[in-house]
């Protein structure tokens, strides 16, 4: 059955949408994509939600003042060579409003410029400034696509003692593993993310980026692992998952059928989204309140 077929009607008319990771074209890639979520960030109702902008140990931060719930670290999408502090601004506003606690948003370097660990040292770095400071309260991490990578990291550096102790991990549509797996084999097609992109992204970054490579997951904080069918980084996350289980890490999953890779920022008020970002939400609440 083609993809076209597989999308839920509601995704079917961007089964053409690709992105093209090749380095000639990068440059003009960040430019356009830059300038899409500046716009949408700038439109977006940010009502119940204080936000500004600091530098934390040489790091730029989007702050979400949302409530006193608890922290929220979040490790934004792109690749790992595309994005910024707008790219998943939607979804750092829904949480802090939704949750009540703050969202610190991290714009960490970009490959190639700036070669792996540079995005973990930042996003470390940030981890380490929270966790010193009392009013925080409890930290949890997030992460979309690349940025689940780097969340992932985080929660294995927090359990083996280099980093402060975090008490949940959530990872969104995560990148976890640089070697082949069966929806990267099919998925050469899709519209968000393909095998293709998947293959260039890795070309950027080593295969220390990859979560999934770590022998040992055990003691890790519980984690919310949300995916998506027709993606080639579906089975990746289903296996972390199911690591995560066998090493008696509390996770739960959620695969929604039909759906590609970006779903809920291509369309972020559909019902699918509005359903994600209350899993979401729930898990969030529910880990900061302990």
């Amino acid at each position: 059955m083609s993809i076209v077929r597989r999308l839920d009607p509601a995704l079917r008319h961007l089964a053409a949408a690709r992105i093209d990771l090749s380095a000639e074209t990068l440059p003009a890639l960040r430019e356009s994509v830059n300038g899409r979520r500046r716009e949408a960030a700038e439109g977006l109702d940010t009502t119940g939600v204080e936000i500004t902008e600091e530098v934390a140990d040489g790091v730029p931060l989007r702050l979400y003042r949302g409530g006193t719930a608890g922290t929220v670290l979040f490790c934004h999408s792109g690749a790992f060579v595309l994005g910024n502090l707008d790219t998943d601004h939607r979804w750092c506003v829904e949480m802090a409003r939704s949750v009540g606690c703050l969202v610190v948003s991290v714009d960490y370097r970009l490959a190639p410029e700036h070669p792996h660990p540079a995005a973990l040292d930042d996003a470390s770095a940030v981890l380490r400034v929270l966790a010193a400071d009392p009013v925080v309260g409890r930290i949890a991490l997030a992460g979309n696509s690349a940025g689940g990578a780097l969340a992932a990291l985080l929660a294995q550096r927090a359990a083996c003692g280099e980093l402060p102790p975090v008490v949940f991990q959530l990872l969104h549509q995560p990148v976890l593993d640089d070697r082949m797996t069966p929806s990267k084999e099919e998925f050469v097609d899709t519209p968000g993310f393909d095998g293709q992109a998947v293959a260039l992204m890795w070309q950027y970054v080593s295969r220390d980026a990859a979560p999934a490579r770590s022998a040992e997951l055990s003691g890790v904080a519980p984690a919310l692992i949300t995916c998506s069918e027709l993606d080639p980084l579906r089975d990746e996350a289903v296996d972390y998952a199911l690591r995560l289980m066998w090493a008696g890490v509390p996770v739960e999953l959620h695969l929604y059928p039909g759906t590609c890779h970006g779903f809920d920022s291509f369309l972020p008020d559909w019902q699918l989204s509005r359903e994600l970002f209350a899993v979401q939400a729930t898990a969030l609440r529910r880990a900061l309140a302990g």
